[in-house]
């Protein structure tokens, strides 16, 4: 059996599943730092990653892959840039939306929110191409909760 330790807790994580719950509220609780990453489970070779959103991300774009995201507390906005016009999808608690690969997109809070996001395994946080990363905005594909 294969193990990945994710959190100085000692949470293993199996190939297959997460092999204690993990209390959302609690693992948001657990960091403050936003726009960075972090890695609560993997399913086959997808990670399941916690985010807080605050401000502004920045455009990027993923080109071999969809990106899930879902609101677990507060708002957030994505903005697209698709066949050559931008348009901004409205997410609130509870929502979820996919941006398709190869769609840049940004994503941003005014008022902050919790994010669960869905990836294959190694994603960067700031895609394959991207404008200027603001210091606040950490490139990663991930840390530990």
């Amino acid at each position: 059996m294969r193990f990945l330790t994710l959190a100085s807790r000692s949470r293993a994580v199996q190939s297959g599943g997460v092999t204690t719950p993990i209390d959302l509220a609690q693992a948001f609780a657990s960091f403050t730092q936003t726009w960075s990453p972090r890695l609560a489970a993997q399913v086959n070779d997808y990670d399941i990653r916690l985010a807080k959103f605050a401000g502004e991300h920045v455009w990027h774009v993923h080109n071999d892959t969809d990106e899930l995201f879902l609101v677990i507390d507060g708002d957030m906005h994505i903005e697209l840039r698709e066949d050559g016009t931008e348009r901004t999808v409205a997410l609130r608690q509870g929502s979820l939306f996919v941006v398709p690969r190869g769609t840049y997109h940004k994503p941003s809070s005014h008022d902050g929110a919790h994010v669960l996001l869905v990836e294959p395994t190694g994603t960067l946080s700031v895609g394959d191409d991207h404008d200027e990363v603001p210091a606040h905005v950490d490139i990663t594909t991930g840390h530990a909760l």
